[in-house]
This record gives structure tokens, C-alpha cells and sequence, in this order.
């Protein structure tokens, strides 16, 4: 079957091409009568629509927008917080007619999604500072907002106040008499180990900024933690790490975690040396994920509004997209979302005999 176009609804109705391009691009221009006709024209003829490349072309935008996600895109739909996180973008672009455009950082010789996929801006969410594909979207030079990453000039950003809520949990072990801390963290693509010094190495903005505020809550009473990291935040390696933790010798009384994820880990580690938690050890995550109301014991961990964070980010873009169509500059807005510590039950007082 040959393929319909315009001109061949044109043909069909009896008008000129332009006529039944305005029927769908600029519908004021014509008859409700004639624009009628040739939609029902174009639907017996079965046409598709106008064609998408030339259709962006002719309006200078594509109506969508990139979101690039993690580094390792697959993880991102294993991990509740950054599902939510893209629930929360889906909804906030819904208004605006904006489609979403999942990139890859994998590459080809011949395709680079960040270069060659055609979008109008992106986000970029929990990626490395060396991504080669944050470094294509910086090139392009399109209306970007960062999320989870070091503020940058010039470029508008979503933060969490990832120092303050986590020297909440460090002050909250303190308080609680826990000088045997132990942090599990993760330092993305490193094997899993032992920092020797934790403010140094290649840390991601959250990872760093959760370092700093462990160590400056742990700081108040004098704990020097002991620091595994491990290379993903997903199951596997919050078991591998939780193992890692829990053989330290001696056995700490109490752990900081990166992650909810990884606070699971340390739980089911805990569980199958039998040690009960919080009695025997005390567990902190982060991120207030919707299974830490449910674990068992349920987790004492670190609030941060992720659906509010997706929706800030997708409105944060639409807006620096609308400046950049209409050609003018503002100042580009750093925000930082609060914390909270959300005390559960996997945090209790050390016992007498823990605290030497």
C-alpha cells in the first residue's frame, strides 16, 4: 500500500496541500466544515499524522525532553526512589504536552543518544561528573537541570539537603551512646572495600554530601567510622556490602547507610547471623523508601521528598525551555529540598557492654 500524505488527502478533499496541512497544524484557519472533512478524509485514508521530524523542524521543537537517568539505566526501575522520582517528572510535564525520552549512556560509533536524540532539554538525575553523556548534553548547550549533582553556573539545579539529614542520623547514633559505627556507602563502578580516607575519591554529590554530614554528627563524641563501599545501589550489593560490615572485628554497634536499599541488606545480614536488631545492632538508611515502613523491624531512616523533587525538576526545566524559546536569560535557581529523620525501630540506646 502506498504511503498517504498530505498531498494525497489534498487530492482526495479537493484543496491545496497547505489547506490540509492547516487542518492539523493551524485549525483557526480553516471552516470547522472543511477541517472536518479532510480529518475524516485522512482517517479512511488511514494517514498517520504529519511527520514528526519535519513537523519539529517547521516549530523548532521537538516536544520532548531527555532524562538521563543513572549511568546504568536498568537500575533505575529496580530502585523505588528513582521510580518515584520519574513518576513524579511523567506528572509534572503532563501539563505541558512534553513527552519523556529515557537516554542511555550506552554508546555505538554510529549513535551517541545524548548527541543524536532530538529533545528540547533533559535532565539529568544521579549521574557522574565524568559521564561522557552529561558531557554531549553540556555541548548542545540546551536547558538543562541537574538533579542529585554538584550546582553548577549558569545551569539550574535540584538538590536535597543530603548533609544535614545525615548528620541527623550520625548525632542520632551518638545520642543514643553507639561509638562502634560502621558507614556502607556506594562509590559508583569501585569495587567493593574499605575507604581509608572517605572524603577522598571520585564521590557523587549525594554520596559526598551524606559523608560529610556522618562524619561531622560522629565527630561530636569523637567516632572515627570505619567506611565499605560498594559499587551499586541494588540488592546484591548491599548484601555483599552488609557481609563486609558485619565481619568487621570488633563488630560495630550501630550502621549508617547510603541508602534504604542498603539498610535491607544490613537488616537481612543481621537476620542470618542472628543478631537481633535494634538490641544488638542499630540500623540508619536514607531516602524514606515506601518498604522502610514495612521491613521488619521497621527502618528509622532519612526522609527526602522525592515525588516533590521530580516535580520541582520538571517544572524547573519547562521554564528554563520557555526562556530559552522566548530568547532570554535569568538567573539560574540552585534549590535544596529538606530532610528529616524518621525514627522507627531499628535504632536503640547501645547496651553497656557495646559502648567500650
Amino acid at each position: 500500500m502506498a504511503r498517504v500524505t498530505l498531498q494525497t488527502i489534498a487530492d482526495h478533499v479537493g484543496v491545496s496541500r497547505m489547506t490540509v496541512s492547516n487542518a492539523f497544524s493551524r485549525p483557526d484557519q480553516l471552516s470547522q466544515d472543511l477541517r472536518d472533512r479532510i480529518l475524516a478524509a485522512a482517517a479512511d485514508l488511514g494517514y498517520a499524522g504529519p511527520d514528526p521530524a519535519a513537523r519539529a523542524l517547521a516549530r523548532g521543537s521537538t516536544g520532548a525532553v531527555g532524562v538521563l537517568l543513572t549511568d546504568v539505566l536498568g537500575e533505575a526501575f529496580t530502585d523505588e526512589v528513582a521510580t518515584r522520582f520519574l513518576g513524579a517528572v511523567v506528572e509534572g510535564l503532563a501539563p505541558t504536552g512534553l513527552a519523556l525520552t529515557l537516554l542511555t549512556t550506552t554508546e555505538r560509533e554510529d549513535v551517541i543518544p545524548a548527541r543524536d536524540v532530538a529533545m528540547d532539554g533533559a535532565l539529568l538525575y544521579s549521574c557522574r561528573p565524568e559521564s561522557s553523556a552529561r558531557e554531549w548534553l553540556l555541548r548542545r548547550k540546551l536547558p538543562l537541570v541537574f538533579v542529585d549533582q554538584d550546582p553548577q553556573p549558569g545551569i539550574p539545579s535540584v538538590n536535597v539537603d543530603d548533609r544535614s539529614g545525615a548528620e541527623a542520623a550520625a548525632r542520632h547514633l551518638v545520642e543514643l551512646g553507639h561509638r562502634r559505627v560502621a558507614i556502607l556507602t556506594v562509590l559508583l563502578d569501585h569495587p567493593a572495600g574499605i575507604s581509608d580516607d572517605p572524603l577522598d575519591g571520585p564521590w557523587g554529590h549525594p554520596q559526598q554530601q551524606r559523608m560529610r554530614g556522618w562524619l561531622a554528627g560522629l565527630d561530636t563524641a569523637g567516632v572515627r567510622p570505619t567506611v565499605v563501599h560498594v559499587p551499586h545501589n541494588h540488592d546484591a550489593a548491599a548484601d555483599e556490602g552488609a557481609e563486609r560490615v558485619l565481619a568487621l572485628d570488633p563488630r560495630v554497634t550501630a550502621v549508617l547507610c547510603f541508602s534504604d536499599v542498603l539498610a535491607f541488606g544490613v537488616l537481612r545480614a543481621a537476620r542470618a547471623l542472628g543478631l537481633d536488631v535494634p538490641d544488638d545492632l542499630s540500623v540508619v538508611g536514607f531516602d524514606d523508601n515506601p518498604l522502610s515502613r514495612r521491613s521488619e523491624p521497621p527502618l528509622t531512616t532519612v526522609r527526602q521528598d522525592v515525588v516533590e523533587k521530580g516535580r520541582l525538576a520538571a517544572t524547573t526545566l519547562t521554564a528554563a525551555i520557555a526562556n530559552a524559546r522566548a530568547g532570554t536569560t535569568t538567573r539560574a535557581r540552585h534549590h535544596e529540598l529538606p530532610t528529616e529523620l524518621v525514627l522507627r525501630a531499628t535504632t536503640a540506646r547501645a547496651q553497656s557492654s557495646q559502648t567500650s
